[in-house]
């Protein structure tokens, strides 16, 4: 086809390639430098093991930056580093990869040498395909980008790394990836991850960040001891970096350890100031400091505690600025403080970030209605508003964990109204709905018909 082949037919074969072009990563509606600080931030301690990937996903940020220059410097790398290894698919999708930047600065020419290259390679593999392979090396690949780029693609990531080992079963790498995959899908504490996490530890010994995000499983299954000897081992080890304290972190958070927490966090910030993850995590440790002080006399060290959960969660924001439970975790602290007119603007905030961002992920959109459900009924005494937040929460569909407690919040509060004899009607309507919900239709039905019954008694003509 050579040089003179029109931009049509390029693209038409440039979308049967097999990659972070193609592969449909769903952060389009972010901020590209907040997701730039994402792949930089989340599960960064594979890059050492996947540096090509890393490389390829990280051009791919670049294009989408509008810096194609840039996108050719780190595909250059990636380049360099499978040069004399046996053809396979690292070559494959960084190639890809090439082909589609030389495309949108327009070198045609460049892409089609790419696109050959690609083609050749199919061919010498056997693919029955022009310009893709179907294998388990591009499912890991692929489940890694996905992994990296935010919750809305771990699904999608978990099916990549099974299919991968269905061809493989004990690959090492394999396994990492579906472990960490179903871990961060295993929100509901349902324990999917738990097998997982075990056999990936058991083939990545080595590995110590895999070893502690089985000890927060095992923290979440009750099994302290057995957490407590895997948190041990990651910290005596000399290699223990930065990004494995961050998790370590959350461990000693979770168990009520605010000092160590504090203390591993601070660590890792002075390796990486520039983390928002990290001062996010900085600012949840000293906002459980200010509850955890409530009841203290000393007054000041609550007031210290709650500036500097709030000086962290606005280094947050500086940093990633739609973080939405940056703004939402700010919000509850000014509240504890009394400061209700900021703590009103920040909750604002949050809201409207959710409805400028449709795409944001239903756990995030539940949470802020949650959030703010529990401000409007604690802090401002308006069980109305609360009742309404908790309502369109639960009208994001995804049953989860946060959803099951947008539940029992509506639940308890409708009670509540019903023992105090308020708005009878509604909240006996409000307990059918909840039960409806939780799929007991026969109880629907009973509170339902107690709302009629309550209804003819105000108005007999109904």
């Amino acid at each position: 086809m050579g040089e003179n082949a029109g931009s049509d037919q390029v693209k038409e074969n440039l979308i049967q390639l097999s990659c972070h072009f193609t592969w449909e990563l769903l952060f389009k509606d972010l901020d590209i430098p907040d997701v730039e600080m994402r792949i930089s931030e989340e599960l960064v301690f594979l890059d050492i093991k996947n540096t090509v990937g890393k490389l390829n996903l990280r051009a791919y940020v670049n294009h989408l930056k509008g810096e194609d220059e840039e996108a050719l410097q780190s595909l250059k790398e990636a380049e360099a580093l499978v040069q004399g290894e046996q053809l396979g698919m690292r070559s494959l999708l960084t190639w890809s990869n090439c082909a589609w930047v030389h495309y949108h600065m327009g070198s045609l020419a460049e892409a089609q040498t790419y696109l050959d290259k690609v083609e050749n390679t199919c061919k010498k593999l056997s693919s029955p395909f022009r310009y893709s392979m179907e294998c388990a090396e591009m499912e890991y690949e692929k489940g890694w980008a996905l992994l990296k780029c935010g919750g809305q693609n771990y699904a999608r990531a978990m099916t990549c790394f099974q299919m991968a080992l269905r061809a493989d079963p004990e690959n090492p790498e394999y396994n990492l990836g579906y472990a960490v995959a179903v871990y961060f899908i295993d929100l509901d504490y349902n324990n999917i991850s738990l097998d997982p996490l075990r056999k990936a530890v058991r083939l990545n010994p080595e590995d110590l960040n895999i070893k502690v995000f089985l000890a927060l499983k095992l923290q979440d299954v009750g099994l302290a001891a057995k957490a407590e000897t895997h948190i041990e081992e990651a910290l005596s080890n000399t290699s223990c970096q930065h990004y494995t304290f961050f998790y370590i972190a959350t461990y000693y958070i979770r168990k009520g350890c605010l000092d160590k927490a504090l203390s591993l966090l601070h660590k890792a910030l002075q390796l990486s100031p520039a983390s928002g993850y990290l001062h996010y995590q900085l600012g949840l440790c000293y906002y459980q400091q200010v509850f955890h002080l409530r009841t203290s006399r000393n007054e000041q060290a609550r007031k210290q505690a709650a500036q500097q959960a709030l000086f962290e969660f606005q280094e947050t924001l500086k940093l990633r600025p739609i973080f939405e439970m940056a703004y939402v975790c700010m919000a509850e602290v000014q509240a504890e403080m009394g400061q209700y007119e900021e703590a009103e603007a920040n909750f604002q905030k949050a809201l409207n970030m959710k409805e400028l961002n449709r795409n944001l992920e239903c756990l995030i959109q539940q949470e802020i209605h949650l959030h703010y459900g529990f401000y409007q009924h604690i802090y401002q005494q308006s069980e109305d508003q609360a009742i309404t937040q908790y309502l369109k929460g639960l009208n994001v569909k995804e049953k989860n964990f946060v959803w099951r407690r947008l539940l029992t919040a509506l639940e308890d509060l409708a009670t509540r109204r019903i023992n105090r004899n308020v708005r009878l009607v509604e909240s006996t309507s409000l307990l059918g709905f909840v039960h409806k919900l939780k799929g007991n239709m026969k109880g629907a039905i009973k509170f339902y018909e107690s709302a009629l019954r309550l209804t003819e008694k105000v108005d007999p003509e109904f």
